[in-house]
């Protein structure tokens, strides 16, 4: 998943019942693992390197601790 707007991707994953959790972040670069809607197996991959979206996953590190990210 490539996405001009990681957090609107993140939101859209969300709406559709997806789970998402960051794997890994260094502060420059964030993976998060895109799972189906039983927050079992891994669908995808998005690597985020937006700012602002790094800055909200950096204190809400998946769906569940997330609510809203607009």
């Amino acid at each position: 998943m490539d996405e001009a707007d990681p957090l609107a991707a993140l939101d859209r994953w969300s709406a559709f019942g997806g789970v998402w959790r960051v794997l890994a972040s260094d502060g420059d670069v964030a993976t998060v693992s895109l799972c189906r809607c039983d927050g079992g197996e891994e669908v995808e991959r998005l690597v985020v390197r937006d700012p602002r979206a790094l800055a909200h996953l950096a204190t809400h590190p998946s769906s569940e601790s997330a609510g809203s990210t607009s």
